[in-house]
């Protein structure tokens, strides 16, 4: 599934293309996805000047003059910049013309993704107003996320993967902050410091930097705009590294289930 540096990639992929650019035509081939897409959204967004490209936590917005629409990618969607000549395949759903004759397309296999329209505030949205903050904003300190955890019996991994306590801290993520700060998955998210907090912070921040600029992280699904992989994953410490040797200690990596995920760690580094 596309997480937080998969989305970013993607928004700032297509952002050249599309800001202050006109929507020319809206084509709805599927209006069945996770959600229904608004069968008036063609008039909705058709003649209105795309004014800003942004992502709140895996949701990309296109801000138009009189509305936003919202994408999301889903499970296994990807959105690609064609040219209006390139003839559209089995799963691309929607296509949003331009001025400049560029195509924003939406392929999605599974059918997870949604497109909807806001025509206020996007923070009001349904989808969008319980979420916690953005890990790399100011507002995600390590004094936040203790305060959240205080008294908390769960595990400090579900914690921050909680996108009502900081939004896009996905699986992969989560295992890889863990180990940079050092701290055991499986601790109660309520017995951790201050100041371990604060490098679980700092890790959470490092990490997710490193995996936008590398373009993301490619397992199965996701790839950029211009179809190409997320390099990230050749960078992973400990996701995906079962037996194999630690890269601080040596010691073999170990995997367990964690809320149904897989989670990997280092049980000499991480305490």
């Amino acid at each position: 599934m596309p997480e937080l540096p998969e989305v970013e990639t993607s928004c700032r992929g297509i952002e050249p293309h599309m800001l202050n650019k006109k929507i020319k035509k809206v084509t709805i081939r599927q209006h069945k996805l996770r959600w229904p897409i608004p069968k008036d959204l063609p008039a909705l967004a058709e003649g209105q000047r795309v004014k800003r490209i942004y992502r709140r936590a895996k949701y990309i917005i296109l801000q138009l003059e009189t509305g936003n629409i919202i994408i999301h990618l889903g499970m296994s969607g990807s959105l690609r910049i064609n040219s209006s000549s390139t003839a559209a395949e089995k799963h691309d759903h929607i296509d949003i013309q331009l001025s400049n004759n560029k195509i924003l397309r939406l392929r999605d296999p599974r059918k997870f993704g949604c497109v909807l329209w806001q025509e206020t505030d996007v923070e009001q949205h349904r989808l969008i107003k319980p979420l916690g903050p953005e890990p790399l904003e100011d507002d995600f300190t390590a004094e936040y996320l203790h305060q959240k955890a205080d008294r908390r019996q769960c595990a400090i991994k579900a914690l921050i993967m909680n996108s009502h306590i900081v939004v896009g801290v996905g699986n992969i993520y989560a295992s890889e902050a863990l180990f940079r700060a050092g701290i055991n998955p499986k601790r109660k998210a309520g017995n951790i410091s201050l100041p371990r907090m604060q490098k679980l912070v700092d890790a959470i921040k490092l990490t997710l930097s490193l995996a936008i600029r590398e373009g993301g992280t490619t397992l199965k699904d996701f790839s950029g705009i211009d179809g190409q992989p997320g390099y990230f994953a050749q960078k992973l410490l400990v996701y995906g590294r079962t037996a194999e040797a630690c890269t601080r200690c040596g010691e073999p990596v170990k995997q367990f289930t964690q809320q149904a995920r897989s989670t990997f760690y280092c049980p000499k580094c991480q305490r």
